[in-house]
């Protein structure tokens, strides 16, 4: 029983840091319909600018956090205006397009930094472990998990409870008639691009305690924060968060049933079967027009 409340502990913890990465992709393609396969790549910079506040300005985690998630969503935004911007309504060449932005990025880190991981020390302040019987839970986990769902919580509230929630929900139902009323369409979409990535950066962020820093950190991550999209419904923020736990614990107890390969091919045949009676997700979710 030890070993399984442990276990079903750590896929939450994966299911926090999958949460916070899928959320950005589900909000993007909600509104804007693009596929973002540079996702991962802001994760990475969201990792490697929290290394670089630790090293040369001494800034912790928690701390650099703001700052993480002001400069990758200002790269998501410059991302959008120069190039994704231009590529609505052509899906492929979007595709295509971020793919290659993902390389570029990816190039730039390995040659301005090194290709070696970087190392970046958790906050002091969340050392040590929280222990009931015989579950033992990591502090930083804790706070990983409690900070994930206020993000969701805040995701939803601006998506549903502020004006530019409002603008945003009048732009996916139907573009030509909000900007018939003066909603700027693609000022929405750029702020929606920005807000994404940053929010992928503030995962890249957390996660570096956690995971090795290199610059093809967030290739692996965003793979399975797909799944946790295409699982919960395409532009889902209640279906997101519903299909990382389920995948997260999925994960763990497969892997402790079986082994990791053998767990993961399991997630993944047990997600093709979904897909297969329920191609739209567990919580389908309209998209822009």
């Amino acid at each position: 029983m030890d070993v399984l409340l442990n276990q079903l502990f750590a896929g939450l913890s994966m299911a926090s840091i999958l949460l916070m990465i899928a959320l950005g992709l589900a909000i993007i393609y909600g509104a804007m319909g693009v596929i973002n396969l540079a996702h991962g790549e802001f994760v990475m910079l969201g990792a490697y600018t929290t290394w670089a506040l630790q090293s040369y300005l001494g800034i912790s985690i928690l701390v650099a956090l703001p700052f993480v998630f002001v400069v990758v969503a200002a790269i998501g935004w410059v991302i959008e205006k120069a190039i994704v911007q231009r590529l609505y309504h052509r899906p492929l060449d979007t595709i295509l397009a971020t793919w290659g932005i993902g390389i570029i990025l990816q190039q730039a880190v390995r040659l301005s930094v090194g290709a070696e991981s970087r190392f970046v020390r958790g906050p002091e302040l969340l050392t040590g472990n929280v222990q009931i019987g015989g579950l033992i839970m990591s502090n930083y986990r804790i706070f990983v998990i409690v900070f994930s769902i206020a993000v969701l919580a805040a995701s939803w509230a601006l998506m549903t409870r502020t004006e530019f929630g409002m603008k945003l929900r009048a732009v996916i139902q139907n573009r030509g008639i909000s900007e018939c009323y003066g909603i700027e369409a693609k000022r929405v979409y750029s702020i929606t691009f920005a807000y994404g990535a940053g929010l992928a950066g503030l995962a890249g962020a957390l996660v570096t305690p956690l995971f090795s820093t290199i610059p093809t950190m967030g290739t692996g991550l965003v793979v399975d924060a797909f799944l946790v999209v295409i699982v919960g419904g395409l532009g889902s923020l209640i279906g997101a968060a519903a299909a990382s736990v389920m995948i997260g614990e999925a994960t763990a107890l497969m892997s402790m049933l079986m082994n990791d390969t053998l767990g993961r091919i399991a997630v993944l045949a047990g997600i093709i079967l979904l897909i297969r009676f329920r191609p739209r997700g567990l919580f389908p979710a309209a998209t822009r027009r």
